[in-house]
């Protein structure tokens, strides 16, 4: 039976696809880290109590960047370069979700709105995370190779959505409602669009690598295809409510380590 599960059991079987599928990870999660840590170092002074937060956040990206290499080295194996069509963070920015490298180079402080930007950004692709990390925890939290990691990056984007819910609703609450839906929207309308791009990516290059037959890989399009319908006639609303989390302060302390991974 196709399912997610079964999938994911190829790509991890294969050190092939297991490798893209580690390097497109760790890729991500590095540029992420690399993000959080200029907008950290030029955070507003009217802001600059979040800025251990964002330390923290880029922490986290960097650390679970590190634990997708380390993956790999357990298995001898090493990075592979990125494809263009599959780096999902890179395409995020390309079209404008987000705060633009060119600023982030920049020693210009941002300002209120920018962080405003950032946290909304933040709040819906941490939702994909998220999402993505609770399917992963629950088929493969006991894999006797990557669920030690899996249960550690869950544990970690949920810390980061909390946040990104607490913060945003701070600066509703200050009169910035209106400016932080619009701009949820706009990033999670774009964002469910670059997503299916980079998942029928992804899935193409994977079918390369596992020799899939031309009918699987039909039928693992028709879902992403169906996936993104969904979210297009109303999924994506998911992605943009606000609500006070059950985890208060979670980017509130240092950034855990994961020294079983070094």
């Amino acid at each position: 039976m196709l399912s997610a599960k079964s999938v994911f059991e190829e790509i991890l079987d294969n050190d092939e696809s297991f490798r893209l599928f580690c390097s497109i990870a760790a890729s991500g999660e590095s540029q992420g880290g690399w993000e959080n840590g200029r907008i950290a170092a030029l955070v507003p002074e009217s802001q600059r109590g979040l800025a251990p937060k964002i330390t923290r956040h880029g922490a986290d990206e960097d650390k679970h960047g590190r634990i997708f290499n380390a993956l790999l080295k357990k298995r001898g194996l090493e990075p592979c370069e990125v494809p263009h069509e599959t780096d999902y963070t890179m395409l995020l920015e390309k079209h404008g979700i987000g705060l633009a490298h060119e600023k982030l180079r920049d020693d210009v402080p941002l300002t209120e709105h920018d962080i405003i930007t950032y946290l909304s950004h933040s709040r819906v692709t941490e939702q994909r995370a998220a999402d993505q990390m609770v399917m992963l925890r629950k088929d493969f939290g006991d894999h006797p190779e990557i669920g030690k990691a899996v249960k550690m990056i869950s544990n970690d984007e949920d810390n980061h959505l909390a946040y990104c819910h607490e913060e945003l609703l701070r600066f509703a609450y200050a009169g910035h409602g209106r400016t932080i839906q619009a701009i949820l929207r706009e990033c999670a309308i774009a964002e469910i669009r670059i997503y299916r791009d980079v998942s029928l990516a992804v899935m193409d290059h994977m079918g390369g690598i596992l020799g899939w037959p031309k009918a699987k890989s039909a039928v693992l399009a028709a879902g992403i295809h169906g996936m993104y319908a969904y979210e297009r006639l109303g999924g994506w609303r998911r992605m943009v409510s606000l609500k006070m989390p059950e985890r208060r302060d979670a980017l509130g302390g240092p950034a855990t380590s994961a020294p079983e991974f070094a």
